[in-house]
């Protein structure tokens, strides 16, 4: 490449270094910066760095200068604080969506954005094993095509597996038709809510379909699509089971006010009901997931009304009970 082009780089250059190499503990003095420009076929002397700085800093990215050994020049800001990456990191691991090869993959790439020092303290600090996975390899690809479905209003075809006892995928009998809405991650999987003709609004686990391919057909819009508010979806529905939505009231102990808070929001209103328990509202899911939810409390909460909620879940503790029984 010509001298006159090379050097066109030499900003691009400085900058990458300094924000892979260095940070506060490990500044770089200004020979290394020279010598490195050199090993790009970069001529640079001590005043033209100076002129870069200053560029840099017009640009946004701030260099500093530690005076203390060892001294040097570093970045002082990155994209990405060390905790915001830890806290990626994390999300990673505990993500059942991702394979234990696609983990590893993100993760590297992740803690390379704390710079050439941290990045490998990062990686020593992460243990995936015995943590439970996903089989699928697809993953990305699915989420692309699906995120495509959605920004072009199109239905989208695929086929769907349950695991057998055998471990082995056993692919349902139809091919499923869908008019994509939304992608919500719950219970550290990647769900698909949309609208099909057989059970209207629904949710699919993503890990679980396969074969995705858009179709030329445009989206179904019903009543219950035009009003789709995916916050309002993820609130009613429980570990995301299903059942028939419907508005109950409840009565929990006082001291649950904060797993209330945390499950439903800031926004529930908590009425007194007595000096030791409370009451409120909420539109929900009443689904076997949200009856064994309840359950966990013991009789620290339970359903008031309707009557038929409240003899749902009498039933759903009877049959626990005689389940005991028969074991």
């Amino acid at each position: 490449m010509p001298k006159n082009k090379l050097q066109k780089l030499k900003l691009l250059y400085l900058r990458d270094y300094l924000r892979q190499n260095t940070d506060e503990e490990h500044p770089a003095s200004m020979t290394e910066l020279i010598d490195f420009l050199h090993s790009k076929g970069i001529q640079a002397e001590r005043k033209s760095i100076y002129a870069d700085f200053l560029s840099l800093y017009e640009y946004g990215m701030e260099v500093l200068y530690r005076r203390k050994t060892p001294s040097g020049y570093y970045a002082a800001e990155r994209d990405f604080e060390l905790s915001e990456i830890k806290f990626l990191i994390d999300a990673v691991l505990s993500s059942r969506f991702l394979t234990p090869e696609q983990s590893s993959s993100l993760i590297k790439k992740l803690a390379a954005l704390s710079g050439e020092h941290r990045s490998p303290l990062l990686r020593r600090q992460i243990v995936l094993a015995g943590r439970i996975k996903s089989l699928s390899e697809s993953a990305f690809r699915n989420i692309d095509i699906l995120h495509e479905a959605i920004e072009r209003n199109l239905q989208i075809t695929f086929r769907y597996f349950d695991w057998g006892v055998d471990l082995k995928k056993h692919f349902r009998k139809v091919n499923y038709f869908a008019s994509p809405y939304a992608l919500l991650w719950d219970d550290e999987n990647y769900y698909l809510v949309a609208h099909s003709e057989r059970h209207g609004l629904t949710h699919y686990r993503v890990d679980k379909m396969e074969e995705i391919f858009l179709t030329e057909l445009p989206r179904t819009v019903t009543e219950e699509t035009k009003n789709f508010d995916p916050s309002s979806y993820s609130k009613e529905v429980f570990g995301m089971f299903r059942g028939k939505s419907k508005r109950i009231k409840l009565r929990f102990e006082n001291s649950l006010a904060g797993v209330v808070i945390d499950r439903f929001g800031r926004d529930i209103l908590l009425a007194p009901d007595g000096d030791e328990h409370f009451t409120f509202s909420v539109k929900i899911s009443v689904s076997p997931n949200f009856l064994g939810w309840l359950a966990g409390f013991g009789g620290r909460a339970s359903i008031v009304h309707p009557e038929k909620a409240v003899e749902e879940y009498r039933q759903f503790c009877q049959a626990v009970l005689d389940s005991i029984d028969k074991g």
